[in-house]
């Protein structure tokens, strides 16, 4: 069974973030919530992006490496990575819990 999340609204930013209907399996997703409540910015983003990706590209950044990893885990690709998957899912809804604000 799949999940889609709601595409969070984001006012404040000029240019809006890619629409991110994620529709991914249940166990991922519950994973990735749970997740969350560890999140830490300093720590996580460096392990899971390329030094700086800028403030604007953080979340289209973790959106294009975690469509990656779908791909891959649609695919049935030996190098995919389920922590790496879920990592990069916590990563990505903390992010735009962040950008979307209180």
């Amino acid at each position: 069974m799949t999940v889609t999340l709601p595409i969070l609204p984001l006012p404040s930013v000029p240019d809006p973030w890619p629409a991110l209907p994620l529709r991914r399996p249940r166990l991922l997703l519950c994973a990735a919530r749970h997740g969350m409540a560890d999140y830490r910015r300093d720590r996580d983003l460096a392990r899971l992006l390329p030094p700086d990706p800028g403030p604007r590209r953080v979340v289209a950044a973790l959106a294009e490496a975690e469509a990656a990893q779908e791909r891959a885990r649609r695919a049935g690709t030996a190098g995919y990575s389920c922590l790496r998957h879920v990592d990069l899912l916590i990563a990505l809804l903390a992010e735009m819990q962040l950008c979307a604000g209180p």
